[in-house]
């Protein structure tokens, strides 16, 4: 049986959050400096680049701050659940797939949509705005023998 995991690339996932998530280089996800140092290497996960500020002295690394952060799973495992989410696989099929318990599957893509969900922009409506007829029924306050029955009239509408 062949395990999709295995040709997964971790150092190539890696790489992709840099470049997705800092196209003009890294910057501190504290204070958005450009002057930063690198630390060194996760001891485990060895692909996982440590950094340094040198403005406001925090550390870093490539996945803090994102919903990928301060999980057990591997990267590549993150990254084949949200391949196969775009499959529009079930949680119970991505289970299988990653080899993992259904229940950590339905964590992971909880996690991963309301990551997507907060990075998408409010809409913002400008201009004009066009409708059709319409008809609104703000309700009968004050009139509730009204209610009671359908097509009934409001007291005092005679």
């Amino acid at each position: 049986m062949l395990n999709i995991q295995n040709l997964i690339d971790d150092a190539k996932c890696f790489e992709t959050v840099r470049t997705l998530r800092w196209p003009d280089g890294v910057r501190c996800v504290h204070c958005a400096s450009a002057a930063i140092s690198k630390q060194g290497r996760d001891p485990t996960q060895p692909e996982r680049q440590k950094y340094r500020c040198k403005d406001c002295g925090r550390w870093f690394d490539d996945l803090s701050g994102t919903v990928l952060a301060g999980h057990h799973q591997p990267l590549r495992t993150w990254v084949l659940c949200l391949y196969f989410m775009g499959l529009n696989l079930s949680n119970r099929q991505i289970a299988q797939e990653l080899g993992m318990n259904k229940d950590d599957a339905q964590r992971m893509t909880r996690q991963l949509r309301e990551g997507i969900e907060c990075k998408q922009p409010l809409p913002v409506l400008d201009g004009e705005g066009e409708a059709d007829e319409g008809s609104v029924v703000a309700g009968h306050k004050g009139h509730p023998e009204a209610v009671k029955k359908k097509g009934a009239k409001a007291v005092g509408a005679d």
